[in-house]
């Protein structure tokens, strides 16, 4: 089929290549986000392969389908950048691979934890300033400490065990009890409960209307004193401006972010040589206690290649009209989630 790949980096085309060779599909790579301005570029291609900062709204689906594009292939797990019902009503089938990165995302969130604790950023750039004072490095240990996580599908799964090996005391809410979960006597709680008691929270829940801003200032005052907030997920999860709050009052002690709401313009590019204008941005790059990364947690040489891999077979199945039930995005699983 003819793809048209949008949002292209180096990485995504060499994957994608590499990939492509057992499939043979006519890829071309576009290094330009798709928008309204350059959905046009798609006129003669049948299938976008598009990421998750490109834009799928209506009116951009609406121009796609006109230009004969039939199916969206989203590399990437997260949906909420697409108009469902719109493409539903234009019969455009969207496609995306629902978990390439679990282990990296889960070691990842886990990562941000330790750095943030132990403040390894802090001592590394000491270090190499001959500083060897450990004033202001004082950490904490995990074991028995309460972690609570939300969301326990395979990353919040996966965070859970690593917690139990660490000693933790792990609190866990979803709408659904993960056996895996279960086995390993997490307790399930309600959100509250998660709120109150937890020394860390980490999210690892989709973005949907009910989940915007779960982290608010409604949340913030439910929970301790000093509470670690760790994010992997969707930047959406939090209000950003009620956690700024958090960290001047200190209710919050700990941050650390794979994601922005505002992201968009921001993530996955070089802006090193730019001013960034985003104020509520760098307001928090000013906190001491804010450990930000630029959404790389799922950024494994094995997530990339299981991400052109599961891809390329996405378009594959379509062509030939066998689209695996669970890479299918649908009106029926947002209603789910």
């Amino acid at each position: 089929m003819k793809v048209i790949v949008f949002n292209t980096k180096s990485y995504d085309k060499k994957f994608l290549t590499d990939a492509n060779k057992d499939f043979g599909h006519e890829l071309t790579f576009l290094d330009v986000h798709l928008n309204a301005d350059t959905c046009k570029l798609a006129s003669g291609f049948e299938v976008v392969c598009a990421f998750v900062n490109d834009h799928l709204t209506k009116e951009i689906l609406t121009l796609l389908a006109q230009n004969g594009v039939r199916l969206i292939a989203l590399r990437c797990a997260g949906f909420n950048n697409v108009d469902l019902q719109t493409a539903a009503d234009l019969k455009i089938t969207v496609v995306r691979v629902p978990a390439y990165a679990p282990h990296g995302v889960a070691e990842h969130a886990v990562a941000l934890m330790l750095i943030l604790n132990r403040k390894i950023h802090r001592a590394h750039n000491r270090v190499h300033e001959s500083n060897f004072s450990l004033d202001g490095l004082l950490g904490f240990e995990i074991y028995k400490k309460t972690v609570g996580i939300i969301g326990t599908g395979k990353i919040g799964a996966l965070v859970a065990r690593i917690m139990k090996g660490f000693g933790a005391n792990v609190l866990a809410y979803d709408s659904m009890q993960n056996k895996e979960c279960v086995d390993m006597n997490v307790e399930y709680v309600t959100l509250e409960e998660i709120y109150h008691r937890s020394d860390i929270i980490t999210l690892h829940i989709p973005l949907t209307k009910d989940t915007h801003h779960i982290i608010s200032d409604h949340a913030l005052a439910q929970m301790k004193k000093g509470v670690m907030i760790i994010n992997t997920s969707r930047g959406g999860l939090i209000d950003t401006k009620s956690v700024i709050g958090g960290l001047k009052t200190g209710k919050i002690g700990f941050l650390g972010l794979d994601v922005y709401e505002e992201e968009g313009d921001l993530f996955f590019e070089d802006l090193s040589g730019k001013i960034i204008h985003d104020d509520v941005f760098t307001r928090l790059l000013a906190f001491p206690n804010v450990i930000m990364t630029g959404h790389q947690a799922f950024f494994t040489k094995e997530a990339l290649m299981n991400i052109a891999e599961t891809t390329l077979s996405n378009i594959t199945a379509f062509e030939r009209g066998q689209v695996p039930v669970e890479n299918a995005v649908t009106l029926d699983l947002l209603r789910k989630k």
